[in-house]
């Protein structure tokens, strides 16, 4: 049968969650399979895994217990190996990677935001900053609406203000929270978000980072942004020793 990884922590973990229930129905009883100063925290895999809400929970669920009492490398939900021997042949041939992380990752936590624009606050700023619009758009109020091929014109020039916009408010952000976090990882672009951002928080400054999310809806009140977390560390588990989580990048939404 194959292995479901929930995640990886040091073998001298305090309160490894063994016994617990996993994914699966019935759920898979949680296990410990240890490496060296390494352990993987695992179960049997369920036939036709799918992510449903009582899975991700159950995933979400071993990952909380085992990070109450020290670190955990999370691994996304439906990380699956051949079997216990692939799973602690990989923590061996990865044991200085997975040490280093171990010890960047101690007591920090991720917060995931996502962005977009609210669309009348960013039409009022596209109109405001280009007379070229305003002037199409008076001509037409004038005209009774305009032609249709003005009308096409327009609707073009809004659009292409307002993609242009998506990446000067996403930088925004990210200069506003960047310096309340200590590593950022970018993850992928997503329909309706203009910005898809993780930053890794130490837990001891959350309020902070929080803080700074409050000034950036302040300072960019044309942007809805939401924030998830605090969660695991999913978006800076892989960069190694040769290359620190600052530079991480490419981050998936973070969470089971």
């Amino acid at each position: 049968m194959s292995t479901y990884v929930y995640g990886i922590t040091a073998s001298t973990h305090p309160s490894l969650p063994e016994g617990m229930g996993g994914v699966g129905d019935p759920p898979r009883p949680v296990r410990i399979l240890r490496e060296g100063e390494l352990a993987a925290v695992v179960s049997d895999a369920p036939e036709g895994l799918r992510p449903k809400r009582k899975d991700l929970l159950a995933h979400q669920n071993v990952l909380s217990e085992t990070g109450a009492a020290g670190c955990v490398l999370p691994m996304r939900f439906g990380s699956v190996a051949p079997d216990d021997e692939a799973v602690t042949g990989v923590l061996a041939e990865r044991a200085a990677h997975y040490r280093e992380r171990l010890r960047t990752l101690d007591g920090r936590v991720e917060y995931n935001i996502k962005a977009n624009h609210v669309e009348e606050a960013v039409l009022h700023h596209v109109m405001a900053e280009s007379p070229e619009i305003r002037a199409l758009a008076e001509a037409n109020r004038k005209a009774g609406g305009g032609s249709y091929e003005d009308k096409i014109r327009l609707g073009e020039m809004v659009a292409q203000a307002v993609k242009a916009r998506e990446a000067e408010d996403a930088a925004a952000l990210q200069r506003v929270l960047e310096p309340a976090a200590e590593a950022v990882s970018t993850g992928p672009d997503s329909t309706g978000w203009l910005a898809n951002v993780s930053f890794l928080v130490d837990r001891g400054s959350a309020e902070t980072f929080l803080a700074a999310v409050e000034q950036a809806r302040k300072e960019l009140p044309h942007l809805e942004v939401r924030v998830n977390g605090p969660l695991p560390p999913y978006s800076f588990v892989e960069p190694g020793p040769a290359e620190p989580a600052a530079t991480a990048a490419g981050g998936a939404d973070a969470g089971a």
